[in-house]
């Protein structure tokens, strides 16, 4: 990438700002080396890499990178057989630490989330950190950088000494303090030369023998080590020896053990800068409230509503350029000070960020270009060294450029031709420009040559721009306008600071007719443009109250969906209530048929009696409003007619109507039986189709079969199951029936047997026959 592009468009000023979301000193470094990317490929994975972070801050708000630090140079040392000081080694099992907390930051988050972080999971699924090491150095080494008496049985028996002797020395020394005070300049114990002294008055150097180590600037004090305390000092020196020996040891063999997981920890330090430097990316699209746009590398540029983000969030003014597939090139004319520059900045700005994976201040849906080089001629190169004019040097600068753009190159021109004669620069340019669009690159030109802005109109794929002026405030508005060229608008600034309107008048005489008629043009477009964007922002207001009220009215739909579902739940309540009440009396009935069972012989009345009880429980459960008139009970509005299918509600049999006595009594055919019924006992039914009689009983609305099938079904559900059964089989009338367990286990034949054996209306029971299942199954006859 161009040198002098990144150093005019200060991008590395966006560097600088997105070192302060780095955590640690390996994200800064990676920052340091960001330069943009040529490569679409490469800059989709670098935006995907921010993408993912981004998604994990605002999942999160923050990552766990407390800890890590730049251990490289500890472990190279170590890798070489150096040896590693405590400092350091605590610094590596902080990292090591920091490490395994990431990794399993990531991996819980998509373990909690429906989310994917397709590259940060490979990133830290490749983070070994060795735990072994972090556990031997906490063991040895305290927070602080300490080696603990912990670190191995000969630290703490010597530190043991050391203590005994210290503690020995200071008594000695004290008890000698008491004694001597008078001859003390102070009555305190100080260290000179590591040794234990106190300090005496000069005129009593002859009271205390032992060594003087010191004395003080004036001469009168003389730091002195009592004889008496010289062996118990010479001790605890001998001690120190042996415990700085053994602490260099102790820590000489965990640089040994560093050593072995050098290198794979370097590449863990590699990843974790890698993480530090996409969370720091994402970080900054925050900052700068950023969003990722769409790439290609066609030149197609899309920014809406850009904003520089070097200028105050609260003054930039936000800005649309456009580059379609039809447009490479834009002329922006306009005033001075009027926006022009910073627009070609903004524009070259966020195309470099875009190409290193940041995120840019843009709107949603914005598309950027990535291009293989951005050139830029911006501002005043003037270079009093090299004895060149302001011209001299933007012409030595394009040179450059012209020798290196090609067809995916953005070129930014500020002020194309500007230093020298109008009417050479106007024609320079112009054919300047011929020479850039003819190479296809992608290009950006401000100027205030009038001529350049015909040159749009006679180029294809040259597209006219301007930056907006107040004139009723004498002020740029810097809204940057596609499609408008700039006009002058010296003769309204001049009016309205009260120069006479015959010197304005006299003024636009002396320019030619063609200039008037375009800036004419101008004003009417301007002043179209003004109308429209009016009718915008009402088309705009428009569509936010519709979706108000979109939204208002989907609001009400979903109260009355709650509604709906919570009457259907109150229903579905009662029903159930109704089901368990019905069951509980199901259940009822078949205990007092078994209690007959267990009494002897089941009489006629009885089963009848029960099984009107049985039908007026299922009865219960119809829903009686919301049947039809013809399905209701005591449809006696339009009464019974002679061959309609009714239900005898008192007894459960089915019949047919066959004559009316009166409006409240039917004469009705059940089976070989006729009857006078009431009314109020009858029910219309459908009609049954005409088939053989079989005796059989209906309950909870299945058929009873002559076999069972057990098979499949857990333990107790099938004893559940066949306790059932040959309570209906037995009303059913059956002399005989199957009972289907399978072989198996022969866990299931062995209850079924057992149950057979202890029911008392069993008679016989036995395996099947060759034809009848074999050992599968047991055929039960009833008394």
């Amino acid at each position: 990438m161009n040198e002098h592009a990144l150093r005019i468009l200060e991008y590395e000023k966006i560097k600088q700002q997105l070192m302060y979301c780095a955590a640690s000193s390996l994200g800064k470094e990676r920052i340091a080396e960001l330069t943009p990317s040529g490569s679409l490929d490469t800059v989709n994975r670098m935006q995907e890499e921010t993408d993912e972070g981004a998604t994990v801050l605002r999942l999160k708000g923050s990552v766990p990178f407390g800890g890590i630090t730049d251990v490289r140079p500890a472990l190279k040392r170590s890798k070489i057989g150096g040896m590693l000081q405590a400092k350091e080694l605590i610094d590596l099992a902080d990292t090591i630490r920091g490490a395994r907390l990431m990794k399993k930051f990531i991996f819980d988050l998509i373990g909690n989330q429906e989310i994917e972080l397709p590259i940060l999971v490979d990133l830290v699924a490749q983070i070994d950190p060795p735990g072994g090491l972090e556990r031997k150095i906490r063991s040895a080494i305290d927070d602080q950088g300490g080696v603990m008496d912990s670190a191995s049985p000969a630290l703490r028996q010597i530190r043991g000494q050391i203590r005994t002797c210290d503690s020995r020395v200071k008594q000695k020394l004290e008890s000698i303090v008491r004694a001597n005070n008078k001859m003390l300049s102070e009555q305190i114990i100080t260290i000179r030369n590591d040794r234990q002294v106190i300090p005496v008055k000069q005129e009593y150097r002859a009271s205390f023998g032992g060594i003087v180590h010191d004395q003080s600037a004036s001469g009168a004090t003389l730091f002195i080590e009592p004889q008496s305390i010289v062996d118990l000092n010479n001790q605890l020196s001998e001690a120190r020896a042996k415990e700085r020996h053994e602490i260099e040891r102790i820590l000489r063999a965990l640089s040994a053990e560093t050593a072995e997981s050098a290198e794979p920890m370097l590449e863990d330090v590699g990843r974790l800068a890698q993480l530090d430097f996409i969370f720091a990316k994402a970080a900054y699209g925050h900052q700068i409230k950023a969003t990722r746009p769409k790439l290609n590398d066609h030149g197609i540029i899309r920014l809406k509503k850009a904003r520089h983000p070097l200028i105050d969030p609260d003054q930039v003014v936000p800005i649309d350029v456009v580059f379609d597939e039809h447009t490479h090139a834009l002329i922006v004319t306009g005033p001075n000070t009027g926006g022009k520059t910073v627009s070609l900045k903004t524009t070259g700005l966020l195309t470099l960020m875009a190409q290193s994976g940041l995120q840019i201040p843009v709107a949603e849906d914005s598309e950027a270009s990535v291009f293989r080089n951005v050139f830029a001629d911006i501002g005043d190169e003037q270079s009093i060294e090299q004895s060149l004019s302001t011209f001299s040097s933007h012409m030595t600068n394009i040179v450059k450029i012209l020798g290196n753009v090609d067809f995916s190159s953005l070129v930014l021109f500020d002020e194309l031709g500007a230093g020298t004669d109008p009417q050479e620069g106007a024609a320079l340019s112009m054919s300047i420009l011929d020479a850039v669009y003819g190479k296809g690159a992608t290009i950006i030109c401000t100027t205030h040559y009038s001529e350049l802005k015909a040159y749009a109109y006679e180029r294809p794929g040259v597209m006219n721009a301007s930056v907006e002026f107040d004139v009723e405030t004498l002020s740029p508005t810097y809204r940057l306008l596609l499609g408008i060229p700039g006009r002058s608008n010296a003769f309204e600034i001049a009016r309205k600071l009260g120069i006479p309107q015959e010197i304005i008048e006299s003024a636009r005489l002396q320019i030619s007719h063609e200039t008037n008629e375009v800036d004419k043009m101008i004003a009417s477009l301007e002043k179209n443009r003004k109308a429209a964007e009016m009718e915008e922002e009402k088309a705009r207001r428009l569509k936010i109250e519709a979706e108000k009220k979109e939204a208002d009215l989907t609001k009400q739909l979903e109260e009355l969906e709650r509604s709906k579902e919570a009457i259907l739940a109150k229903a579905r309540e009662k029903a159930e209530r109704a089901l368990k009440q019905a069951c509980r009396e199901a259940e009822e009935i078949i205990d007092e048929l078994r209690r007959y069972q267990r009494q002897g012989q089941v009489k006629e009345h009885q089963l009848i009696d029960a099984r009107t009880k049985l039908v007026h429980a299922i009865d219960s459960l119809e829903p009686a409003s919301d049947a039809p008139a013809s399905e209701k009970p005591n449809s006696s509005v339009s009464g019974f007619r002679p061959g309609d299918a009714v239900k005898i509600i008192s007894f459960g049999q089915n019949g047919y109507i066959v004559n009316k006595i009166s409006d409240q009594e039917y004469l009705v055919q059940a089976g070989i039986l006729k009857m006078n019924v009431q009314a109020g006992d009858l029910k219309r039914v459908k009609e049954e189709k005409k088939v053989k009689p079989v005796v059989n009983v209906r309950t909870s609305g299945n058929t009873v079969r002559p076999e069972l099938d057990l098979r499949g079904e857990r333990y107790e559900d099938a004893m559940r199951r066949l306790e059932k059964y040959l309570d209906e089989a037995m009303l059913a009338g059956y002399a005989r029936v199957s009972i289907i367990h399978g072989k198996g286990t022969g866990a299931l034949r062995k209850g079924v047997t057992q149950l057979i054996e202890g029911h008392p209306r069993v008679k016989t029971s036995r395996l099947g026959a060759q034809g009848e299942g074999g050992s599968g199954v047991t055929v039960v006859e009833f008394k």
